[in-house]
């Protein structure tokens, strides 16, 4: 296995940049998860790693070495793609075998590898069969043990689940995770799903529009955004955002005023902005609360809607203008009109500089 390190990669298609200075560093045996909506470059950026596009400018080292003059079959990598591009006339054996005959290896390490890779997959028992007699996650899983018989220095897998329905899709996840810890493979992997991402990698990438937002752990993006756009990407239900006003600053923080939220004091650093600069406040639909401590809003409920172990409400705040959404962590009901007193806590509170996005730091 090896890391991965991207310094200032771009990607220029005529006059229009799709890669903007990209630097990352993935470490040995890491799992990571390039994330962002479609069009944000996601894919590019994996594909310029795997030597299928060549860079317009930066550097790409795969374990150390320059790989920007090799070919994808010289640096050392294996792609998962989202169709599972398998030869239908082939069995799965020779589906898996295929790749390394062409390679010369001997029969003798060709048969011990195809074997390893389908007792990790547990597909023994389709080796004979062709890939119209299995299911797509079969299927899936007969692409990735293709992956795993070349022994690569890293996994690049792009959005291999898209084409699974929602409960193959957390079955098969589980399994890619699992098959990560088997292996201490060094994984890079793509998706548009910000759950995939969350409950898979040991670091995401949020990338928008070309551009790398943040870089971190799951739990890090989520509790210490960057910005607005990966405070509302990631996080599910998204975040919501309201426009406010700054109003008052001190050492301790700041006092905004916010239309439904009224005038609050957050301890967070206002940087260069001046008095009467606009912010947006967020606030995640699961840290509304239906008591405790914090500042007082109210909720107007429009519709809400439960699956038995939680619920979702959508509406507004008295006195705001945007949609909210709040998230009840139990099965209960609520009328269109009704008003429901709720606490919004300080400590969960994120101000967003209105011009840049950009997250106004936490004071301490």
């Amino acid at each position: 296995m090896a890391s991965l390190q991207l310094a200032g990669v771009t990607k220029d298609f005529g006059d229009l940049q799709i890669i903007k200075g990209v630097d990352l560093e993935v470490t040995d045996g890491e799992f990571v998860v390039f994330v962002g909506p479609s069009g944000c470059g996601k894919s590019t950026l994996l594909r310029l790693i795997s030597g299928l596009e060549k860079v317009s400018g930066g550097k790409i080292a795969i374990g150390g070495r320059d790989v920007q003059a090799l070919g994808p079959a010289e640096r050392g990598i294996a792609m998962v793609f989202q169709s599972y591009a398998l030869y239908p006339h082939m069995t799965v054996e020779k589906n898996l075998s295929f790749g390394l005959e062409n390679l010369k290896l001997p029969k003798a390490e060709i048969d011990s590898k195809v074997q390893e890779a389908a007792r990790i997959l547990a597909i023994e028992p389709y080796l004979k069969r062709r890939p119209k007699e299995l299911s797509g996650g079969q299927r899936q899983r007969v692409a990735i043990g293709r992956a795993i018989v070349r022994n690569p220095d890293v996994f690049l897998f792009d959005e291999p689940l898209s084409n699974l329905d929602a409960a193959l899709r957390v079955q098969t996840r589980a399994e890619i995770s699992r098959l990560h810890k088997r292996l201490g493979a060094t994984m890079i992997y793509v998706t548009h799903d910000q759950i995939e991402a969350m409950t898979m990698a040991d670091r995401i990438a949020v990338l928008n529009a070309g551009r790398l937002e943040q870089f971190g752990d799951p739990v890090e993006l989520f509790r210490r955004p960057a910005n607005k756009f990966v405070a509302t990407f990631i996080g599910s239900p998204r975040m919501n955002v309201y426009p406010g006003t700054l109003i008052g600053r001190s050492e301790g923080g700041v006092t905004v005023s916010v239309p439904g939220f009224g005038e609050i004091n957050v301890a967070a650093d206002a940087g260069a902005l001046q008095l009467g600069a606009a912010i947006e406040l967020g606030i995640r639909p699961q840290h509304l609360r239906l008591s405790g401590e914090g500042a007082s809003v109210s909720f107007l409920v429009d519709y809400a809607e439960s699956i038995g172990t939680e619920t979702y409400v959508y509406g507004k705040l008295d006195g705001a203008e945007p949609e909210a959404i709040l998230h009840v962590p139990e099965h209960m009901h609520f009328e269109a009109g009704q008003k429901v007193p709720l606490k919004a806590p300080v400590e969960f509170l994120h101000l967003f500089d209105a011009g840049t996005g950009e997250t106004l730091k936490p004071v301490g």
